[in-house]
């Protein structure tokens, strides 16, 4: 499977009590439509923490075949006929970051290809989304000393990190879906098998003084708010599980 070079990750908030109807919409209607036209849905959340976010993460080629492919699925009879029953559900849906993978570290590796989905058990596992913001022109420091340092600390914690991604700088070839522009982010992508596991992962790393001395200090200085941290479980037919 080619890699992709182009990646969103999409937190949309819901009306009360709908996220479940979102859902089964997603799977049923628009998975395989977007994914025949190029694009791959690597993972889709529940919000353990906000019972009314639906999050996911959608990926392409580059940023050309991005525009076509959303030019075509969002004229598309998929989203022509069911779009109106999505957007129902949602009070916003522009809370979207474009990202790039960083070099070195393949994204979602531990994915299950789509046609082999079914050999997989239930959803399974706890997702941690962490996102940092920098300053402008910081990214590509952080994201080398992320991965020199702090990438070697938190597997031998026994974390599994599953991706890594900085802000993509390229414009919005789509603009009738709006993304964070002017925004400088790192992204990295963890998973447990489940909350206890993630909590004695938290305790173990917290014991390696290099990392409680100097790696997260370090990391934590270079970021302009504190790291946003989101705790997810994977939807039955997210790729991304444990």
């Amino acid at each position: 499977m080619n890699p992709h070079a182009i990646f969103e990750l999409r937190r949309y908030r819901l009306l009360p009590g709908r996220r479940e109807a979102l859902i089964r919409l997603f799977d049923s209607e628009f998975i395989e439509p977007q994914e025949t036209l190029g694009m791959r849905i690597a993972g889709e959340f529940r919000d353990l923490d906000d019972p009314d976010c639906f999050v996911w993460v959608r990926s392409f080629e580059d940023m050309d075949a991005r525009t076509e492919a959303l030019a075509s699925f969002y004229g598309g009879p998929a989203w022509k006929e069911h779009g109106a029953a999505a957007n129902a559900t949602m009070l916003n849906s522009d809370n979207v970051l474009l990202l790039k993978p960083v070099a070195g570290v393949l994204p979602f590796a531990h994915n299950l290809p789509r046609d082999k989905e079914a050999e997989r058990a239930g959803a399974q596992g706890l997702v941690v989304v962490n996102i940092c913001s920098l300053a402008p022109g910081s990214e590509e420091d952080f994201s080398g000393f992320f991965r020199d340092n702090a990438l070697p600390a938190m597997l031998g914690a026994g974390a599994r990190i599953d991706a890594l991604f900085m802000t993509e700088r390229r414009s919005n070839g789509f603009p009738r879906l709006p993304v964070r522009e002017g925004e400088t982010v790192f992204v990295w992508f963890e998973c447990h098998p489940d909350q206890d596991a993630a909590a004695a992962y938290q305790g173990r790393l917290r014991q390696n003084p290099i990392w409680t001395a100097e790696i997260y200090p370090r990391m934590d200085s270079q970021c302009w708010r504190r790291i946003d941290v989101a705790r997810l479980t994977p939807t039955s037919r997210s790729l991304c599980r444990w």
